[in-house]
Order: structure tokens, then C-alpha cells, then sequence
């Protein structure tokens, strides 16, 4: 015998979120200048925005299709001599703000900017998700008070 829904049976109706993303311009950064046109650029303006961390930060640089700065972020603090890094967040400002491409840099406190193999793995990892989105990434640099490296230069891009 085939049953019937009744009203009193009807499944009850559930409310879904609504939501839209913005991101918020928490300040501005004076810098010489809005272009990247090479890696001592890059080395330039975040040595000078994340100053002497003494743990790891790993820096965000969107760019449009001119190479313009349109914003620069911290997608991850770490500790001394580590920093987990996952796309997910590499990508968000990146995503947010509509970039052609990005650079993402490092520091690395003890001074000793050769990557490590994990360097090398994340910018294998963030060069294919860039790949994926849509999103070029440029060049992953690490910097520290006196030295830099840049991952593009070297053929890791």
C-alpha cells in the first residue's frame, strides 16, 4: 500500500546561509614604486614590509596584467625556521582582487636564504594551483637582512 505525505510529514525546510566575500584595505604602504619589474623589486618591497621578523612570514603580492602592485598581504606567520603554507590561503587576496599573476616571498631569519626542499615543494605545489585558477605565479623569492634568492632565476618556475 503506497503511503501519502501528510502536511505534519512535509520535511522541514532548512535555512541556508547567504554570503558575499570583500576584502578590507587595513592600511596603506608607501614604496618607491607600484611596479615589479624584477625579483630585486620584490626583495626591495618586502624587506622593507616585514622588516627584521624574527619568524618566518610568507608575503603575497598581487599584480595585474602591468605587473602593478594591487595589494600586498601576509598569507602565513611561522615560527623561526618554518612556515606551512597551503594554497588555499596563498591564493585567497589573489582571488579576492581579480590578479593576473603573483609573487609570493619569504624570509628566512637565520640568514641562509638556499631554499629548502619544502620551499621547493610549496612552489611546485602554488605554481600548478596558479595554473589551475588562472593565476600566474611569478616568482617565489626568499629574503634575509643581506641576501635573496629568487626561485625563477634558479628554474624552479
Amino acid at each position: 500500500m503506497q503511503q501519502t505525505m501528510t502536511e505534519d510529514k512535509k520535511p522541514r525546510m532548512r535555512r541556508l546561509s547567504v554570503v558575499s566575500l570583500q576584502m578590507v584595505k587595513e592600511k596603506t604602504y608607501p614604496f618607491r614604486t607600484n611596479t615589479i619589474r624584477s625579483p630585486l623589486d620584490v626583495v626591495d618591497l618586502v624587506r622593507e614590509f616585514i622588516g627584521n621578523a624574527d619568524r618566518e612570514n610568507f608575503i603575497v603580492i598581487s599584480l595585474s596584467t602591468k605587473n602593478t602592485v594591487t595589494n600586498i598581504s601576509v598569507a602565513h606567520r611561522g615560527s623561526i625556521n618554518a612556515s606551512i603554507v597551503h594554497p588555499r590561503e596563498t591564493f585567497k587576496t589573489a582571488v579576492l582582487s581579480n590578479a593576473a599573476s603573483i609573487i609570493v616571498a619569504h624570509n628566512h631569519p637565520s640568514g641562509n636564504c638556499q631554499p629548502s626542499k619544502e620551499d621547493i615543494e610549496v612552489t611546485k605545489r602554488l605554481n600548478e594551483a596558479g595554473k589551475i585558477l588562472g593565476i600566474e605565479l611569478l616568482d617565489h623569492c626568499i629574503i634575509s637582512d643581506s641576501d635573496s634568492y629568487s626561485m625563477k632565476e634558479h628554474g624552479y618556475i
